[in-house]
C-alpha cells in the first residue's frame, strides 16, 4: 500500500506539467468504466444535486467521511473525484492514492465544465450511441 509520503513524493514537475492527476469533465464522462466521487457536503448535494445517469456510478460522500466510507469506492474503476473549487478533490485525490487507488483523477473546473459536458446536444450523442 502506497504511504501519503510516497504519493506526495512522486508529484514532481513532471507529473503536475503533464497533468497526470486530473481530467476534464468531458472527457471523464465520456470514459468507460467510471465512478463519479462528489466530495462535496451533504448541504452541498441536497442544493446542487448531480445525476449522471446516462454516464457513470455516482457517490456521494462528503470529505470528512471518506476515510470512513472507503470501502464503498471501488478500485476496479476510473474515479473522478468532483468538488465545486477543487481543493477538496485535490485532498481526497491524494488519499485515495495513498490507499492504493491507481486509478484516480481530479475532475477540473466545477460547476461550470460539468454542466457544459451534460448540455442537450452532448447528452443526446452520448444517449445514441
Amino acid at each position: 500500500m502506497n504511504s501519503l509520503e510516497k504519493v506526495i513524493g512522486e508529484m514532481d514537475f513532471q507529473y503536475f506539467g503533464t497533468g497526470q492527476h486530473k481530467m476534464e469533465a468531458e472527457a471523464f464522462l465520456a470514459a468507460e468504466n467510471t465512478v463519479f466521487l462528489d466530495v462535496r457536503a451533504k448541504e452541498e448535494t441536497e442544493t446542487v444535486k448531480i445525476s449522471l445517469l446516462h454516464h457513470c456510478e455516482v457517490l456521494e460522500i462528503p470529505t470528512d467521511e471518506v476515510p470512513a466510507r472507503i470501502e464503498e469506492i471501488p478500485k476496479d474503476k476510473l474515479i473522478g473525484v468532483f468538488c465545486s473549487a477543487g481543493v477538496r478533490a485535490a485532498i481526497i485525490f491524494s488519499y485515495l492514492k495513498s490507499k492504493g487507488f491507481n486509478d484516480v483523477k481530479i475532475i477540473t473546473g466545477g460547476y461550470p465544465p460539468l454542466m457544459a459536458a451534460i448540455m442537450p446536444g452532448k447528452l443526446y450523442k452520448k444517449i445514441n450511441n
